[in-house]
């Protein structure tokens, strides 16, 4: 065997002797810290100054072009109606538009055979007067619009309260670890970690209780409160 090749084991054996030894000092570090963990949620209640809501017109007629120029010619009075009310345009996105034939079943297991043709053309809103809601609501319908998929209400601009929410979960996770370690007899030290968990900010707010009646001159809608909730997780080490 060449020298060269002795150097190559010995240097392969020293490493191998190396890696039994690390693992058995791994424990000569003392006993691991005392620690406490727990979590918290912190909620912030706001009352909602913009609502989205999702409205459309469904129209039928007995072939596909009739029922497209129905539907177009009632969805373009929507529209205006909506942009006269102070709605920009960016506040408008068309969400649905489909065109699919209507099916009348025969009798006496027949085929079904095509009826007519129905059109949804459906649109998102975004309004940032919740005051205007009822009003909108009731012109929209009026100009022919018959579906009212979804009203649901939020906060513009979240982040502030997002920040209360956080004081908040500290708050309450401060006020909870103090408790558990007076009844354990023992004392918070240092905060070792602190981790935000599923902050939780509703894309559109909570649902709030919708009431329509088309018959009044403004539709009832119950705004509700919106509600921000953050929670953390904290670590403290037990003196």
């Amino acid at each position: 065997m060449t020298m060269k090749s002795r150097n190559f084991f010995l240097t392969l054996a020293v490493v191998a002797l190396a890696s039994t030894i690390v693992p058995a000092n791994a424990h000569e570090h003392g006993p691991q810290k005392r620690t406490i963990s727990l979590a918290a949620t912190g909620t912030v209640k706001a009352e909602p100054d913009k609502v989205d809501i999702t409205t459309g017109v469904t129209s039928e007629a007995l072939t596909a072009r009739d029922a497209l120029d129905k539907n177009s010619r009632a969805m373009a009075k929507v529209v205006e109606a909506l942009k006269g009310e102070g709605i920009e345009a960016k506040d408008i996105q068309t969400t649905n538009f489909s065109v699919y034939p209507v099916y009348e079943e025969r009798k006496e297991g027949k085929a079904p055979f095509i009826s007519g043709y129905r059109v949804v053309n459906s649109v998102h809103i975004g309004l940032r007067d919740t005051k205007k809601l009822g009003a909108i609501l009731d012109k929209v319908v009026s100009l022919g619009a018959n579906t009212i998929d979804s009203i649901e209400f939020s906060v513009a601009e979240p982040e502030a309260l997002k920040d209360d929410a956080r004081k908040r979960a500290m708050e309450n996770a401060i006020a909870n670890a103090e408790l558990y370690a007076e009844a354990a007899d023992v004392k918070l030290g240092s905060v070792l970690t602190i981790v935000e968990e599923d902050a939780f900010i509703p894309p559109y707010g909570r649902a709030a209780k919708a009431r329509m009646e088309m018959a009044a001159p403004d539709v009832p809608i119950e705004a509700g409160t919106t509600a921000i909730e953050v929670r953390v997780r904290v670590t403290w080490e037990l003196e």
